[in-house]
């Protein structure tokens, strides 16, 4: 969410369904928001559908393929037989009950959103939801921390600002669980407002030191620190050490905008529902097309479709043609047709349908929308059938790599060399290996193999390092033997307290970073029985060759299990000795803490992923 457009709908929406500010559980039940409404007969084919809409970029698409509010003539929805009126949708509760009484057998949300009405919607069988059609992923939203929280494990105990009910609420969902943490692992401050209010979670951030993060849309995230990979310095505004943890930038499969269509209109009206579908992807081939055409040499019917979206939505809300309503779609990525197909039929897809909708009632029922789970069915469409494979053309789009893999590598090596490597970790953590150990079988890691594979998929756009550690212990032994047969190293005190001194000045093998440059400047050659550079070097190697065995078992047990996993988003790299738990281990059991391989989920520069129409 990049412009003001989209807080406007969470602000005006949901401040209706949560206006709520305080610390604890956020939920107030959902029925007794929307109140008493009776059940009505679903509308009629043949007589005028309202379709509401949102402020996103995804209704763009809708106003494209209708031509406006009321269907023109040769739209795309006009070829295919509808006549629509699109209405506002921003008051959700409203489109909740015009849904239920029958004004409109559609509804427009996010899945996390239908799944907080999940209770009053699917009550009854008539009004049962069936998703549908999955529109976008959306992306543009930031957890801003303050400085000391690294990575997400370190949110723990910590105090946490957030729109009470808005769509960040499952988004830290979503990150608590990546750091294997829950909500009773947080203090949780709720805001009344998303966005320019004192009573928002970027103003309380900013007034109240005892917060230790805020979620927030982009330009509140740079009035705090700057800018998505920037620190703030406490000059103009900002607040020092603040800085971006996780943005829907990388956490790319956290929010899903979905339509929703009534059980007993679905059923009388296949074939119209199916039309509806197949003009929207339709309206998202052409209009991809057309932003390309405007981003490279300009397009006349690009510039119809930002002031159209202008006109809907009035300059209050999109201010530019250029920054707001160009801006307002390119903060959403969508899915198109095959998007959908796996989204709807693919069981081992890990942001399908059945996986998020899963977690949307467990949100609903946990944070005390519902009471219960009332499940939503999901799209019976045929998605072979000629009204999408013989009117639709990018619908063999096969999913490909999604990252430059030399791009990511040498993006991990200047992290890591820089210093910076923690200040772009989402989350980390190890597995152990016994000395000489190269094999790293998926039963003996299944757990920790699962998790990286789960995390790749929700941080569809960061990258995931696997970097190998080796044990400091030889390489220090033999630089004591080649110092002291040198004569450049004295050694006094007993076994187990020893002190060293290189050339007359004290040396505390403590220090890695210093003890590493000494030894690859050479002070230490020269000695053929003990090489300490040879053998650090030969660290270096076992763990690069560790971390690409571990690669290649994870790559291996994801396809034995069916699932698509891109083997481009995860790349190797070794760390030899230069990153010890323990720098100078006193027992195999601390030696054994150093021997390890690491995963990092890592927030990488745009230029680390490659640009596509569609991401499934």
């Amino acid at each position: 969410m990049t412009i003001r457009s989209r807080s406007v709908w969470i602000t005006c929406v949901l401040l209706l369904l949560w206006g709520f500010t305080g610390t604890g559980v956020a939920g107030q039940n959902f029925r007794s928001l929307v109140g008493d409404v009776q059940i009505g007969p679903a509308p009629k084919a043949g007589t005028t559908l309202k379709l509401p809409y949102i402020t996103w970029g995804g209704d763009m698409a809708t106003f494209y393929a209708n031509g406006g509010l009321a269907t023109q003539k040769g739209t795309l929805f006009d070829k295919q037989g509808l006549k629509l009126q699109l209405t506002p949708g921003d008051d959700f509760i409203q489109q909740v009950r015009d849904y239920l009484t029958g004004k409109t057998p559609f509804l427009r949300g996010t899945l996390r959103m239908m799944g907080m009405a999940s209770e009053v919607i699917n009550a009854d069988s008539r009004t049962q939801g069936m998703v549908i059609l999955q529109m976008t992923w959306s992306a543009g939203d930031h957890m801003v921390v303050r400085a000391g929280i690294k990575n997400a494990a370190d949110l723990k105990g910590k105090t946490i600002v957030l729109q009470a009910g808005g769509p960040h609420v499952g988004m830290l969902d979503d990150i608590l669980h990546a750091a294997r943490l829950t909500w009773k692992d947080i203090r949780v401050v709720w805001a009344k407002d998303l966005t320019g209010s004192p009573d928002s979670p970027a103003e309380m951030f900013r007034a109240r030191n005892d917060i230790d993060a805020c979620f927030a849309i982009t330009p509140d995230m740079i009035g705090l620190n700057g800018g998505l990979h920037n620190i703030g310095s406490g000059a103009e505004g900002t607040v020092k050490g603040a800085r971006v943890l996780v943005s829907t930038a990388e956490l790319s499969r956290s929010i899903a905008d979905v339509y929703v269509c009534r059980k007993d209109f679905f059923d009388a009206n296949r074939e119209l529902v199916t039309q509806l579908v197949a003009g929207y992807l339709k309206a998202c081939e052409e209009v991809l097309d057309l932003k390309r055409q405007y981003e490279t040499k300009g397009s006349a019917p690009y510039m119809q479709l930002l002031k159209l979206t202008q006109q809907i939505y009035g300059k209050e809300v999109i201010p530019t043609l250029e920054e707001d309503a160009h801006g307002l779609l390119s903060d959403c990525t969508f899915v198109g047709h095959p998007g959908n197909v796996a989204f709807f039929t693919q069981p081992d897809n890990l942001h399908g349908f059945e996986k998020l909708h899963a977690s949307a009632l467990d949100l609903a029922v946990n944070q005390g929308y519902a009471q219960t789970r009332k499940k939503f069915l999901p799209s019976e469409m045929n998605w072979n059938a000629a009204a999408f494979m013989n009117y639709l053309t990018k619908t063999g789009v096969v999913k490909g790599e999604r990252f430059r893999g030399e791009a990511v590598r040498k993006e991990i090596e200047a992290l890591a060399s820089g210093g910076a490597l923690d200040d772009r970790t989402i989350v980390a953590f190890t597995i152990s290996f016994e000395p000489n150990q190269m094999a790293f079988e998926a039963a003996d890691y299944r757990t920790e193999y699962d998790r990286v594979i789960e995390m790749a998929d929700k941080f569809g756009n960061a990258a995931v390092a696997i970097r190998g550690h080796s044990d400091p212990t030889k390489t220090i032994l033999d630089m004591v033997k080649a110092g002291m047969a040198k004569g450049i190293l004295k050694r006094s005190g007993a076994s187990g307290n020893y002190h060293y001194a290189l050339k007359g000045k004290p040396l505390d093998l403590t220090q890695t970073q210093a003890v590493t440059r000494m030894i690859m400047a050479g002070e230490f050659d020269g000695v053929s029985e003990s090489n300490p550079r040879e053998t650090m070097q030969a660290a270096l190697n076992l763990s690069k060759k560790r971390a690409e065995a571990v690669r290649d078992s994870i790559i291996t047990y994801a396809r034995a299990k069916g699932m698509h996993f891109d083997a481009s988003q995860v790349q190797s790299a070794g760390a030899g000795i230069s990153e010890p738990f323990i720098a100078k281990p006193a027992s195999m059991a601390q030696a054994r803490q150093n021997m390890r391989v690491e995963f990092r989920l890592l927030r990488v520069t745009a230029e680390a992923v490659k640009k596509s129409d569609f991401d499934f």
